[in-house]
């Protein structure tokens, strides 16, 4: 199966900046859209940005101008550079990504375990 795995989460100072990265692995043909949830505690999972394998973007009003998304399609990897962070920021970010498995024709939604996000005030 598709697994992922995220990186680059930790502590920092609000203003900083902070880069994720994902890593998706397994018998893949194909991912259409990679992207970036988060939760924090109490609070519903939200999706903070996504982008297609053409590299259209959508983000969420909350980081947008802050958060930038990115992908490599040949290494099958995605980031988000996240500057001008926020106490509000303060999250677990999880890793998705909408692919299709080698031999197979339907797409499915695959998660990351998550990496924390602690922006301290």
């Amino acid at each position: 199966q598709v697994q992922l795995v995220e990186s680059g989460g930790g502590l920092v100072q609000a203003g900083g900046s902070l880069r994720l990265s994902c890593a998706a692995s397994g018998s893949i043909s194909s991912i259409a859209t990679m992207g970036w949830y988060r939760q924090a505690p109490g609070k519903q999972r939200e999706l903070v940005a996504s982008i297609t394998s053409g590299g259209i973007t959508n983000y969420a009003d909350s980081v947008k101008g802050r958060f930038t998304i990115s992908r490599d399609n040949a290494k099958n990897t995605a980031s988000l550079q996240m500057n001008s962070l926020k106490p509000e920021d303060t999250a677990v970010y999880y890793c998705t990504a909408k692919a299709r498995r080698t031999g197979y024709i339907a797409w499915s939604d695959y998660w990351g375990q998550g990496t924390q996000v602690t922006v301290s005030s």
